[in-house]
């Protein structure tokens, strides 16, 4: 089992989870984050660090559809330590549901 980012965390990107995770399996798009599954220990520190609950196990029916988005990003965007600010728009789209793949955006972010 692993952890997977869900479409929840996007336009949010709040990052206190890269923070506690001890295996650095974090990777950053531009408006979202991704776990690597092949690299997560499945530790589930940071499932209660995300304050919008965009964290699932991967076997939660809710993660199953964003297990290969997350492998697939996480492959090609920069890998993420450290907390940054959520982006600005984070309060307006927090409790927004069905974000993918309307606001999704496929573009790499900055990472470290």
């Amino acid at each position: 089992m692993t952890f997977i980012v869900t479409d929840a965390c996007i336009k949010c990107k709040y990052t206190d989870c890269v923070e506690v995770c001890p295996v650095d399996c974090f990777y950053e798009g531009e408006n979202m984050l991704v776990i690597h599954p092949d690299e997560c220990i499945d530790c589930g520190v940071c499932e209660p660090e995300c304050p919008i609950e965009a964290i699932l196990p991967d076997m939660d029916e809710k993660a199953e559809k964003f297990l290969e988005l997350n492998r697939e990003k996480s492959e090609s965007w920069p890998n993420i330590t450290r907390k940054k600010d959520p982006l600005p728009e984070a309060e307006d789209y927090k409790d927004k549901t069905d974000k993918y793949p309307k606001d999704f955006s496929d573009a790499p972010g900055e990472g470290d």
